[in-house]
């Protein structure tokens, strides 16, 4: 007759030794990531049941690597084990809720999850992955509404013959929503994403968020590498002379009728960011939250999650 045992077991030896959760903590330093979020002493003891602050940063990260929601990403964290042990909780141990995140990612705001970002980008550049040689600049739309009939409508009524970008923030539920053109034919409804990419990895180098009708030119400023040759399109012709006062060198396709135009050397740019065109297509285009503000820090956290993915396809 066999006896009854008692078999100890734990998340760390449940997870295979191949696992890409197990092998990203290998490449990166998440104890110094996550201290990079500086909360005060008062609030040390994040959420309902003090989870802490360490752990909650990891949720985050997680969640947007997984492309989750919140409710997703609650139901996730609960049932998935590997989740459970990249986030740090134990085997039978309570993981927070999708109030506890939300709460979390609002309490901390977009100052501290650019903090975050710039920390997995100064361990990326310190492992070489991330260079300012060549840096692949351009912008895509971020849609908030797919259709404004009502706030249209309401605009007719209210006596207003065009609905334009001086009209929609007074009938928008997100004031900070604008309507943005690409181009005679494409228009959208909400924000612009401005990204420079390493053309050295492919990884995310700078993300900013702005209002949908701000200019392609315009927004370069916010994501204009500290060096190197800066390959863009014929949007960015503006701010050639913006890269030139940062001392940057300005490889922008010109348009036909100017008179520096060098169709060999356009032809060579094109095919140069040709590969780097769809860093753009595979990220999210639709927008979760309202403002800049909020879709700012959900930014920093596609590019932490699309640079960690592609740190794992570099490593592997």
């Amino acid at each position: 007759m066999r006896s009854n045992q008692t078999e100890m077991v734990t998340l760390n030896s449940l997870l295979p030794e191949t696992h890409t959760y197990r092998t990203l903590k290998g490449l990166m330093d998440f104890s110094k990531i996550v201290k990079s979020v500086k909360l005060p002493v008062s609030e040390s003891n994040a959420g309902a049941d003090g989870y802490g602050p360490d752990r909650l940063v990891m949720c985050l990260i997680l969640q947007f690597m997984e492309d989750d929601s919140d409710r997703e990403f609650d139901r996730f964290i609960a049932e998935n084990l590997a989740a459970k042990w990249f986030c740090d909780f134990s085997l039978q141990e309570k993981t927070p809720d999708y109030t506890t995140i939300c709460k979390f990612r609002n309490k901390i705001g977009c100052k501290q999850v650019s903090n975050i970002f710039a920390e997995v980008k100064r361990q990326l550049t310190a492992k070489c992955f991330m260079s300012e040689v060549f840096t692949f600049v351009d912008s895509s739309a971020l849609t908030s509404k797919l259709a404004m009939w009502e706030e249209r409508d309401k605009a007719i009524q209210a006596g207003y013959d065009k609905f334009n970008n001086e009209v929609l923030p007074k009938f928008a539920a997100d004031k900070e929503a604008r309507i943005g053109a690409k181009g005679k034919n494409k228009f959208w409804v909400g924000f612009k994403k401005h990204q420079s990419v390493d053309m050295q990895s492919g990884m995310i180098n700078k993300v900013a968020v702005t209002k949908a009708n701000v200019a392609d030119a315009d927004g370069a400023k916010h994501v204009l590498p500290q060096t190197g040759a800066v390959p863009a399109d014929k949007g960015y012709i503006g701010a050639i002379a913006e890269m030139r006062r940062r001392g940057l060198h300005p490889m922008v396709i010109l348009r036909n009728n100017m008179k520096d135009k060098n169709p060999d050397l356009d032809r060579f740019i094109t095919k140069l960011r040709a590969p780097f065109e769809g860093t753009f297509s595979k990220q999210q285009k639709r927008v979760r939250y309202r403002g800049v503000v909020k879709n700012q820090a959900a930014e920093f956290l596609y590019a932490i999650a699309f640079n960690f993915r592609r740190l794992l396809v570099l490593e592997g």
